[in-house]
């Protein structure tokens, strides 16, 4: 995973009035912390933000930040946004460590195609999107695909199924569902009226008569 960098400007006064001009100014407030180092108050420009942010790497891209000329390796840890605009309000950055493991979450991407549930009127339900994983910064993968193609109605691809890159690991419980393989409400109800329909259709045929029976008399 390639580092980008980042220029971040120190000095920002601190509260809503100050983080409010400096958004007018294309300018996002942020903080950098971690590693032991005392936190520091930072704003970066919006535009160079979301260039590093819209990379394959997405959110989990390894950033060089430089901080009044040092150069810092960071992850951005968290993204502040507004409720309706959506628009960045803050961003928080940890420093990293390049020969130390760092916890982040990367997304899981379904592959394949569940044959067997499709044919049975079922779909596959993801239940986890991302996976939090443990690797040195420069192992982090962009995403985890799973391939569900052997995927079974009433049966599950867990985490212990995920196939994870060397030098990843995870702590989540490997018994955790990733995705299902379900019936939907509305085909079980689709398929109990059928079956209910098909059995009021038996109980409603009349039996055939029997032979010799049709003259009603003795010849």
């Amino acid at each position: 995973m390639s580092e980008l960098l980042l220029q971040a400007d120190t000095g920002r006064e601190i509260g809503t009035r100050s983080s409010r001009r400096l958004r007018r100014e294309g300018r996002v407030p942020g903080v950098v912390y971690g590693l032991g180092q005392d936190p520091v108050s930072i704003s970066v420009d919006w535009p160079d933000l979301r260039r590093v942010l819209t990379t394959e790497a997405g959110v989990n891209a390894l950033i060089d930040l430089e901080i009044d000329g040092d150069t810092q390796l960071t992850i951005v840890k968290d993204i502040q946004r507004h409720p309706v605009r959506r628009n960045v309000l803050h961003v928080d950055f940890i420093r990293l460590d390049a020969n130390a493991e760092v916890a982040v979450d990367v997304p899981v991407v379904l592959t394949g195609e569940a044959r067997n549930v499709t044919q049975m009127s079922g779909m596959v339900d993801q239940v986890m999107f991302t996976l939090s994983v443990l690797s040195r910064p420069s192992d982090i993968p962009t995403e985890l695909e799973v391939d569900i193609s052997e995927l079974e109605v009433n049966e599950s691809i867990k985490v212990s199924d995920v196939a994870l890159p060397e030098g990843v690991r995870t702590e989540v419980d490997a018994d955790e569902a990733v995705a299902n393989g379900v019936v939907t409400r509305s085909t079980l109800e689709a398929m109990r009226a059928e079956e209910e329909a098909a059995a009021a259709g038996e109980e409603g045929e009349a039996p055939a008569a029997a032979d010799g029976d049709a003259d009603g008399g003795d010849d």
